[in-house]
């Protein structure tokens, strides 16, 4: 017998969102029912709603939930098991073969998913995207773990793996940027630089652990980052004060920012050290040109991190162990929640960057 379910579907030819009630079949071998309490909304759902489309979709990535059937197959979860659903393999690594994409009947077809789908009351999902988690946490806030705080911190601490005393800049705070601050603030790094387009997300990234800010609308973020980082005894090849930071992260991925954050990054001291890492952590919306001398000169390097290098059978402990010890403080991160019917209303807002942290939608 299947699980009745009320799913968020993107038709295929247009943005506007619509709710569907339906019924899910019973999982596969390696598959999971699972009802969900909450789930994040993340831009990468803007991305699929404006790129073109041969089938209908359904959407969403990241949710706190609660197991209710499993497939003949999954061991690691019961039912009545508290899991995190999130969009990457939870052990790839120890997976004996890759993980089935949810797809789904609806009215207009056949909706096809990216790995999971969670913007519903319900979701079907391959056991590595399934994970099991104490009982005991927050059912809403922590839906965000499973992609914001996972991209964003882990961006920090496995990707870039950022030492005590670097120095770091984070360009974008949104729900990912201030998840990678507090990654550097837990990491030790400092300073920690916020840079941002609103004066207002500026002085929330402090409540997170920024220590400094740069409005971008206002100056030059690469200048006005070298100019509060230069050192008084390190010198480039071309005998200058070596400045910058050890890490720029990018958490927007527009094509301004993009070609900011390998010249935000620290230059190389001339035969004792190499420049610093630009790392690309927001989803790209299109090709970017790169100064090849200043990477060459400087020694700088410029890597990408797809959901924050994470394992989360091994990640996913920390960040709650973090929001227990309130470093993580996910009860301000989630600035805004809404409803399923409101989910239209939720995506604008989001585009429209009036959500200051990260929302979620509550079942």
């Amino acid at each position: 017998m299947g699980t009745p379910a009320r799913v968020i579907v993107l038709p295929e030819s247009t943005s506007r969102l619509r709710i569907e009630e339906l019924e899910l079949p019973d999982p596969g071998p390696t598959q999971v029912v699972v009802k969900l309490f909450a789930s994040g909304i993340c831009h990468s759902q803007l991305h699929q709603m404006h790129r073109p489309r041969t089938a209908p979709v359904i959407l969403g990535h990241e949710a706190t939930g609660m197991v209710e059937k499993i497939g003949s197959e999954v061991t690691h979860v019961s039912p009545g098991d508290t899991v995190l659903v999130t969009w990457v393999p939870r052990d790839a690594a120890a997976a004996r073969q890759l993980p089935v994409r949810a797809t789904l009947q609806v009215s207009d077809g056949i909706a096809q998913s990216e790995n999971v789908f969670t913007w519903a009351d319900h979701t079907l999902a391959d056991e590595q995207y399934v994970v099991k988690v104490d009982p005991n946490i927050p059912h809403d806030i922590t839906s965000i773990i499973g992609c914001a705080v996972m991209t964003g911190a882990g961006a920090v601490i496995n990707t870039a793996r950022v030492q005590p005393g670097q120095s770091v800049a984070v360009f974008g705070v949104g729900g990912v940027g201030l998840s990678a601050i507090v990654g550097a603030k837990v990491a030790g790094a400092y300073p920690i630089i916020a840079v941002d387009l609103d004066d207002a997300k500026l002085e929330f990234a402090k409540r997170f652990g920024a220590t400094h800010g740069i409005n971008a609308a206002k100056e030059d973020p690469v200048a006005a980052i070298h100019a509060m980082t230069q050192s008084k005894d390190a010198y480039t090849i071309l005998q200058t004060p070596v400045s910058g930071v050890d890490f720029a992260f990018d958490c927007i991925g527009i094509r301004k920012t993009m070609e900011q954050i390998v010249p935000a990054c620290r230059s190389g001291h001339f035969g004792a050290r190499d420049g610093g890492t630009a790392v690309l952590v927001g989803v790209p919306s299109t090709n970017v040109e790169l100064n090849a001398m200043d990477v060459l000169l400087q020694e700088k390097h410029f890597i990408g991190s797809i959901g924050g290098s994470c394992a989360p059978d091994r990640d996913f402990p920390t960040f709650i162990d973090w929001q227990q010890s309130g470093r993580l403080r996910l009860e301000e991160l989630v600035t805004q929640r809404f409803s399923i019917e409101e989910i239209n209303e939720a995506t604008a807002a989001l585009e429209s960057g009036k959500i200051s942290g990260r929302a979620i939608l509550e079942f």
